[in-house]
């Protein structure tokens, strides 16, 4: 063997940070994914070279092959791309950090839109955090070139020499350290592949078998794409996920080159929301498993990939450097899934309506947080309604969308199929009942708990809607402050006026006293009650059946029970007390208020006094006010307690009298 040349390798920090050898990257395992990233660049370039005219050989199928010998410690990486000559080995292996895809892109960059991946001139040198020695064996494609050897130790020191390599291309063979010898495990090679060059477009190769999937369909137009392929690219990310709702394909090369696909997961309890889940490439390599720098806050949950040479990574290609191309990206993004949106409420509206519960939760929390998304979604945010609206007949304007192919615009009317669930927007709502409650918006957050409140309203004609998702608390907040001229309640609030039967209000039931039956039953509960910061109101509420309607209502002023609500959060409470100072409003219409109010006059009449009549009054009376504390779950333990104790007490009485009857 004859020595060609020794020599030193020539570190250019100019051009770099420091390189320790040892914490350049923050996993030892990213070492053969620089490596096979270089051995797809190889190829890459062979390929351009020949599109440019510069080789008229076979260029044959393209392979990466990985190699594991156990006996010799080594873990070797073959590619039959373009080989480098021994000056090149001494001007891209030995300067470190001086990137040969740099000046190879400038040189080739108008040849067929092929991507490089490198970019820094570091990854070969990954290898020397597992390897104790490092050799390359390459051949290059030029003509007359000759073979050459490369080894290193780790240290400054190289060695040059001839090779017996026949075949064009670049073998990288790893020696590796006495701790690092997992590698020489065809599973854990298998993982790292699959983890990191899963999509790259070369096969790569252990023991004959193929071990990538090498097609990223993100890359592809989506005219090319089926339902199906998307949904097969989603369970392989995925595994045992329930489907997507839909997905958004994103696909530009300006200003910048951005490709991929996210995904509108079924959200689930156990999901994190905070969390990316969106898997970050460049040129196929997978980069990390977290991009949130990229995609704002509301679409974090979202799942997917996105792919750009044009995010700016740190050295080791293992974060993200935030800059405006960065804010730019998350503006596209934004923009594309609003549009995306727009186009599936216009098209697919039954659909549409069919995901909105998981799909709401997205929407509202981007309104909240992206005034430009905001902009682009707020015609299209729905509401579930008590209202029975025409399904047959659209109730939106046309709505611009923008469609998936090209930045064409064009007009879509929104159909809605027969069957649909009755749902509205905000503007359709305030325009539907301007008659009946102008600027007055009902809706309820608990559709089981409020369930005769809802009733209540609708059997008076006033539309309720279905506030109920864990955002829509700060959401109601954030539409009064867009439309201060109108007025949310929830259900079990306030009254309105149309709910409640005023004649029946004025009858005089006690001659003597001129008393009405309003109030004699308020008397009755504030004594029995006995709470002075309770203030007791007592209506008739209109009914066709007064058994449909509650015998009385706990109501709790909207700013209020907002701000119960608030400390409750903040507290980490599954709910805050109910204040000291609410409102008891007692139906004087209802058959069991009516009877209680005969009870206590009867008891009266016959003992003068306090008797057993009285007492049962008294207890009715704690009794509906506490059915009234639970649809407010206003209980604490010692309520409840005290709620169960005279529950059966009273029961016990009640039946005593039955028996003795």
């Amino acid at each position: 063997m004859t020595v060609q040349e020794k020599g030193t390798i020539t570190i250019h920090t100019e051009n770099i940070f420091p390189i320790i050898k040892k914490s350049l990257y923050s996993d030892h395992e990213i070492f053969l994914r620089e490596l096979i990233s270089n051995a797809v660049d190889a190829i890459q370039k062979l390929k351009m070279v020949s599109l440019a005219g510069e080789y008229s050989g076979e260029i044959g199928e393209p392979e990466i092959k990985i190699t594991i010998d156990k006996e010799k410690n080594t873990l070797a990486i073959s590619d039959n791309g373009i080989g480098m000559t021994a000056e090149e080995v001494k001007k891209y292996i030995n300067q470190v950090a001086f990137s040969s895809a740099e000046e190879f892109i400038q040189k080739y960059k108008a040849a067929d839109g092929q991507q490089i991946i490198g970019h820094f001139g570091l990854g070969f040198y990954s290898s020397f955090m597992v390897a104790s020695k490092v050799e390359i064996d390459t051949l290059s494609y030029k003509e007359g070139a000759e073979a050459v050897h490369w080894s290193c130790d780790g240290s400054p020191e190289f060695e040059l020499t001839d090779s017996s390599r026949k075949e064009r291309g670049t073998t990288v063979t790893l020696t590796l350290q006495e701790e690092e010898k997992e590698y020489l495990e065809p599973s854990r090679i298998k993982q790292l592949v699959k983890t990191y060059c899963d999509f790259l477009p070369v096969p790569i190769k252990l023991d004959g078998e193929v071990i990538n999937r090498q097609k990223a369909i993100w890359r592809q137009s989506p005219s090319s794409l089926t339902k199906e392929d998307y949904l097969e690219f989603y369970r392989y990310l995925y595994p045992f996920q329930d489907e997507p709702l839909l997905w958004v394909h994103l696909n530009t090369d300006y200003p910048f080159l951005v490709n991929g696909i996210l995904y509108f997961p079924k959200l689930r309890p156990d999901v994190d929301v905070t969390k990316g889940q969106i898997k970050l490439f460049c040129n196929q390599v997978f980069v990390s498993e977290h991009c949130e720098e990229i995609i704002p806050k509301f679409l974090l949950p979202m799942r997917g990939v996105i792919d750009s040479p044009d995010i700016p990574l740190n050295v080791s290609r293992s974060a993200l450097q935030v800059d405006r191309t960065v804010r730019k990206i998350a503006d596209f993004i934004t923009k594309k899934v609003g549009a995306r949106l727009k186009e599936l409420y216009c098209s697919e509206r039954d659909y549409y309506i069919s995901i909105w519960k998981d799909l709401g939760t997205f929407v509202k929390f981007g309104v909240l947080n992206d005034d430009k998304f905001k902009k682009q979604v707020e015609d299209i945010i729905i509401y579930r309604t008590t209202a029975e609206l025409n399904s047959a007949k659209p109730d939106t304007p046309e709505v611009q969308v923008q469609t998936e192919e090209g930045d064409a615009w064009q007009d879509v009317t929104p159909s809605k199929k027969s069957g649909s669930p009755s749902y509205t927007t905000l503007q359709e709502y305030l325009e539907r009942n301007k008659t009946r409650h102008e600027n007055r918006v009902y809706y309820c957050t608990d559709e089981v708990t409020q369930a005769t409140y809802i009733e209540l309203h609708k059997n008076q004609g006033l539309e309720v809607l279905f506030m109920d998702s864990f955002i829509d608390p700060h959401f109601i907040s954030f539409l009064e402050r867009e439309h201060k001229d109108v007025k949310f309640l929830r259900v079990d609030s306030e009254i309105d006026e149309k709910l409640l039967d005023k004649n029946k209000e004025a009858e005089i039931i006690d001659p003597k006293t001129n008393k009405t039956r309003s109030e004699q039953i308020k008397e009755l509960f504030q004594k029995a009650l006995n709470k002075p910061k309770l203030t007791i109101r007592t209506e008739a509420l209109k009914s066709d059946a007064p058994l449909g309607t509650p015998p009385a209502m706990v109501l709790l002023p909207e700013f209020m029970r907002r701000l119960r609500d608030m400390n409750a959060l903040f507290q980490q409470q599954e709910l805050a007390q109910l204040p000291e100072e609410h409102i008891l409003l007692v139906n004087t219409a209802h058959p069991l208020i009516q009877n209680l109010a005969n009870i206590s006059a009867g008891s009266i009449i016959q003992s003068g006094g306090k008797s057993p009549s009285a007492e049962l009054a008294e207890m009715i009376c704690h009794h509906i006010y506490d059915l009234a504390l639970m649809a407010q779950k206003g209980f604490d333990a010692e309520g409840m307690k005290s709620f169960v104790e005279r529950s059966n007490k009273l029961l016990t009485q009640l039946t005593e009298r039955a028996a003795n009857a």
